[in-house]
């Protein structure tokens, strides 16, 4: 598997753009784009999810109310999470990967699988996760 760039930053906000070595998806999946539309039920659904309100993941914990990567666990992992927020590296990862690494997890970090998720809750979850990037 193809490796991503390596760069181990210990303040997760503070890192922008924040690179991390992460196995890339398969191609037939690393280049799918979003089926899904960007309504407002699609957004409010994968908002629900990353928070945990629909059970399976709290996707907070570890990547924050705002995404930027200072949940209240955040600081006990190294690569710390994904900062959400950083606009050139979510510009920088296509839409398979995003949902590759949450069906899959990002090993060697600490993300972990989410098999309990349905295609349309991840796809529904990278919409919540792009949004940080655009606000």
């Amino acid at each position: 598997m193809a490796l991503t760039s390596l760069l181990v930053a210990f303040n997760a906000s503070a890192q922008c753009p924040q690179y991390r070595e992460t196995q890339v998806a398969p191609d037939d999946v690393l280049w799918q784009e979003n089926p899904l539309t960007l309504n407002r039920s699609n957004l409010k659904a994968g908002k629900r999810l990353y928070r945990g309100k629909e059970g399976g993941g709290d996707c907070v914990k570890c990547h924050g109310k705002k995404g930027d990567g200072n949940g209240l666990l955040s600081k006990s992992f190294a690569p710390p999470p994904r900062n959400f927020t950083c606009t050139p590296t979510m510009a920088d990862i296509p839409d398979g990967q995003l949902f590759w690494v949450i069906r899959q997890g990002a090993a060697p970090s600490s993300m972990p699988e989410h098999p309990q998720y349905t295609d349309e809750q991840i796809w529904q979850l990278v919409l919540a996760i792009r949004d940080f990037a655009d606000d």
